[in-house]
């Protein structure tokens, strides 16, 4: 196995053994290696930001004067999201862009590298999926091709989305809606992940949030309950509807509900109810048909309990669709980099780690996953919607423990890392590298969009968004208010010197 620390000289001697000489990819290579602390500080300073989705200020910030002391042109904004953040450099054809998030989540702050439950600000968000590292790797990458298209004169255009929000699978639906996706010829989608995989076909699941919100009529519960009219009751005739309906859903649905407003106390007929909802299935199609039967049952609660109802959906997703030839292309880079090699100390911690949580103390990946190993996900990612616009590639990287769960405290141990760094190291190698392939190979970029004709043929995009839907520009606002104070008290003050 190729190391992913190897000089540019032995990488390009591993490309050619792999068909694939290339002195244009050992030199990215070479940017990546020297700019390693570099890439280690973007993702340093990500965490310990840990901003909550549509609250990502000083993230987006502090990206935004990263890429352009590196030459990229850097808007903000776009699609009606103050944090959204879209990079570019370069010009004309072919446009390829890589597609990202940087957003953390509610109640995971840690102390890093601490296995023990120790949070920097009790109760404050904190990276607990390492959506940090994703800056590193995106950034970095995208720093050693723009090189390469200096040093060769390459045309072409490399941009890059961080887009806001992914933990609520938010922004890409409104992005692609407003275009911003209409001029690339393929995306490369990148994820941290406990080793190098990517793969192709349907990666995870569709699926519609939304709220129901329930207005009655307030009585006293004793003297008058005849005159009201309960906006619980309609949430919970709701709540039970629709577990009677599963028993006729596909058996690959998956739905899942909060009560969000519950009335105020129990002799005061409650005139305003509220339940969110999501709900999930292998396809769009599915997922709509489920969605659309779960509103028939809110309008029957509502009739039943003389209340009115209105729906609000707060985010939608397509199942991400990976495109087999840019997959293969991204799997001859993987093998040809390999996983990190990996010191005996930091094996050591992995293990400790596991067993702390009652794993088994395998340690950390000695080697990628093989090609096609990977089984459609039950979860879902705002970035679908791009893939059915455009042909795409998805890159997972090796940066965390295998096993440690992400939405858990835990998986904010590790994402500062030298684990987590070296595999930004490794994954920004495999990025460059197959953007370069997209980049320079028309044949290649060819063969993905007659794969994305076909792989869509049968299935046309269309968006879950209603047409007066709007980013929900207040989300998370009041808790990243609340805690951001103590937060910055943590902020890095180090900064990258890309060379």
């Amino acid at each position: 196995m190729i190391r992913a620390m190897l000089g540019a000289t032995a990488l390009a001697l591993a490309f050619a053994a792999h068909g694939q000489s290339d002195e244009r990819k050992a030199l990215a290579f070479e940017a990546v290696e020297r700019n390693a602390d570099s890439i280690a500080t973007i993702g340093d300073r990500l965490y310990y930001y840990a901003e909550l989705g549509m609250q990502e200020q000083e993230s987006a910030k502090f990206l935004k004067e990263t890429l352009e002391a590196i030459g990229f042109k850097v808007d903000l904004g776009g699609g009606g999201f103050p944090t959204n953040v879209w990079a570019q450099y370069g010009s004309g054809k072919p446009h390829i862009v890589i597609v990202t998030e940087i957003d953390a989540l509610p109640e995971g702050s840690q102390t890093p590298g601490s296995i023990e439950r120790k949070p920097l600000v009790k109760g404050a968000p904190g990276h607990m999926e390492g959506h940090n590292t994703h800056g590193a790797v995106a950034v970095g990458a995208a720093y050693a091709v723009k090189r390469v298209m200096e040093r060769y004169k390459l045309p072409g255009t490399i941009s890059i989305s961080f887009g806001p929000a992914e933990e609520q699978l938010v922004s890409r639906p409104f992005l692609v809606r407003a275009g911003l996706f209409k001029d690339a010829d393929a995306a490369i989608l990148i994820h941290i992940g406990e080793n190098f995989s990517t793969g192709y076909g349907l990666q995870n699941y569709a699926a519609i949030s939304a709220k129901f919100t329930f207005h009655g009529k307030t009585a006293h519960g004793a003297v008058n309950p005849w005159e009201g009219r309960d906006a619980v009751d309609a949430v919970e005739l709701m709540d039970m509807g629709f577990d009677k309906l599963r028993e006729h859903l596909r058996p690959s649905q998956r739905a899942h509900r909060t009560i969000t407003i519950g009335g105020i106390q129990p002799n005061i007929i409650p005139d305003l109810g509220q339940i969110w909802w999501f709900v999930r299935d292998a396809n769009a199609p599915w997922a709509k048909e489920n969605f659309d039967k779960l509103v028939n049952i809110a309008r029957g609660a509502a009739m039943m309990t003389g209340t009115t109802m209105e729906m609000e959906i707060v985010a939608s997703a397509w199942p991400q669709l990976g495109n087999r030839v840019i997959a293969e292309a991204i799997q001859k880079n993987i093998d040809a980099v390999g996983n990190p090699k990996w010191s005996e100390e930091e094996q050591k911690f992995a293990r400790d780690f596991q067993s702390a949580l009652g794993l088994k103390a395998v340690g950390l990946a000695p080697a990628p996953v093989k090609f096609g190993a990977r089984p459609q996900s039950f979860a879902s990612n705002d970035s679908g919607d791009v893939t059915w616009n455009v042909p795409a590639g998805n890159l997972n990287f090796p940066a965390s423990v295998p096993g440690v769960n992400y939405h858990n405290w835990q998986a904010a141990v590790t994402p500062i890392s030298s684990i987590a760094h070296k595999g930004e190291v490794a994954g920004a190698k495999v990025l460059a590298a197959s953007l370069l392939d997209l980049l320079t190979s028309r044949e290649l970029l060819d063969k993905a969009k007659a794969q994305f004709r076909d792989d869509t043929r049968d299935t046309p995009y269309f968006s879950f968004l209603p047409a007066d839907a709007k980013p929900p520009l207040e989300l998370n606002r009041e808790m990243m208010e609340r805690f951001r104070p103590e937060m910055r008290k943590h902020y890095l003050d180090r900064r990258p010197q890309f060379k």
